[in-house]
């Protein structure tokens, strides 16, 4: 460590983030280090090749703004009541928030893998790390940071790292948009952070809020966020992609080649390597030459029939037995078709308290018919907009798409009957 106790580090981003000694130890632990390894965008990168970032400059560009953010409230003393203890574990919480990703961002926990929120308990395990966080003399931070960075805590400052403005929004957001080169994640991060308050409700309990000044800045960052999901995070190339390694993994699994203790402790091209090592993983092998299923039907979320292909994003198990059967009835062989319909309920979700400039206290969604937040009467309408039901395949087949809709809706009728009636005899088992 630095004899001042601080180092800087130059990020094309926020320019020199300044670390502490406590966190540079933290940084230094072989759990941390291996997001170095872990993209930020997954397979991204096969459509924007700038997409290359890793979680480990975000996580650190998110604790940078997490000592911004505590700056601005002491300075403002908004931190006057909450004790040192509480407001010194917010920066941890942000630069440990990621540390539980599996390789290639959130695709395997669409593939039914635990939260990446639980593995963070997993890696608090490991001795350096934890001998880093007990040199921070904080008193039980192992709990006290997962309570965080699950959005459990008790702690008024939760909503700096979970919540509608946490601050990993304002750095993924802006970063992502930065190293694809796409000009959606615009978002005015100073305001943001200076609109930033802690406001106390009746009967003393104190959140996380916005100041009523800083609901524009609030309302383009959650258009950033709806054009990014639909331009970037959910380009077809890249749910191909996607899609592709999920079904992958969870043939590794099934063939018990792979664990998922293993898949968690990997970075993303140690285990495209254990991947393409098996002989049978012909995907992993299109990925690494980019060969990717093509669509053969695509349809918008807007224009599906209500509740359509819902299923596919909750029900990774039911998923991929409707692939296989489609893939049988179009002549194909088991993972040569895939599904796909991402979805993200809280895209648009604005949960927190907003402070008026009279003082009074109102809750943001309550807000979205006098004005304050007139994105969130579209929320719905956007978060269909952005979504499209698409099916992938090995090669190219002819299809109608109406039709198909119908196959796929009927077949997962069929299937899930069958999922439970097995449920019901294991029951009847035990």
């Amino acid at each position: 460590m630095p004899a001042d106790g601080f180092t800087i580090i130059r990020d094309p981003l926020w320019n020199n983030i300044q670390i502490d000694g406590g966190a540079l130890k933290v940084i230094d632990t072989e759990p941390f280090q291996r997001l170095r390894y872990v993209r930020q965008l997954g397979h991204a990168f096969l459509v924007y090749p700038t997409a290359n970032h890793t979680r480990f400059e975000h996580a650190i560009g998110t604790y940078h703004l997490a000592r911004r953010a505590l700056t601005i409230l002491g300075e403002r003393g908004d931190l006057r009541d909450i004790p040192e203890e509480q407001s010194s574990l917010v920066p941890l919480a942000a630069l440990l928030h990621d540390l539980g990703h599996y390789p290639f961002s959130h695709a395997l926990e669409e593939a039914g893998l635990p939260s990446h929120e639980d593995l963070v308990r997993r890696h608090f395990q490991h001795p350096g790390l934890r001998d880093a966080l007990r040199a921070t003399g904080l008193e039980d931070v192992d709990t006290c940071l997962y309570a965080l960075i699950a959005g459990t805590s008790a702690n008024p400052l939760q909503g700096l790292i979970s919540g509608s403005l946490d601050l990993d929004k304002l750095e993924y957001l802006t970063r992502d948009a930065r190293m694809c080169g796409v000009p959606y994640g615009a978002v005015d991060v100073d305001r943001l952070l200076h609109a930033l308050t802690v406001v106390e409700f009746p009967g003393g309990t104190r959140a996380v809020g916005v100041h009523e000044k800083g609901i524009s800045a609030l309302e383009s960052l959650l258009f950033a966020r709806y054009q990014m999901y639909r331009n970037v995070y959910w380009h077809h190339a890249v749910r191909s992609a996607t899609a592709m390694f999920k079904r992958a993994v969870r043939g590794a699994i099934a063939r018990k080649e792979l664990s998922v203790g293993e898949i968690a402790d990997a970075a993303d091209e140690d285990l495209m390597q254990r991947l393409r090592a098996m002989d049978d993983n012909v995907i992993a092998m299109r990925l690494r030459h980019r060969h990717l299923y093509k669509r053969v039907a695509d349809i918008a979320g807007e224009d599906a029939p209500s509740g359509a292909g819902d299923w596919i994003a909750d029900h990774p198990d039911l998923t991929e037995r409707v692939e296989n059967q489609l893939a049988r009835e179009l002549g194909l062989e088991a993972g040569e078709l895939l599904l796909d319909f991402p979805a993200k309920a809280t895209m648009l979700e604005a949960d927190m308290p907003m402070l008026g400039s009279d003082d009074s206290i109102q809750p943001l969604d309550a807000m979205q018919h006098t004005g304050h937040l007139g994105i969130l009467r579209m929320a719905d309408a956007l978060h269909a907009k952005a979504r499209r039901l698409r099916v992938f395949a090995a090669t190219s087949c002819d299809v109608d798409v109406r039709s198909l809709l119908g196959v796929i809706e009927r077949t997962a009728g069929e299937i899930a009957g069958d999922l439970d009636a097995e449920r019901g005899l294991l029951t009847g088992r035990v």
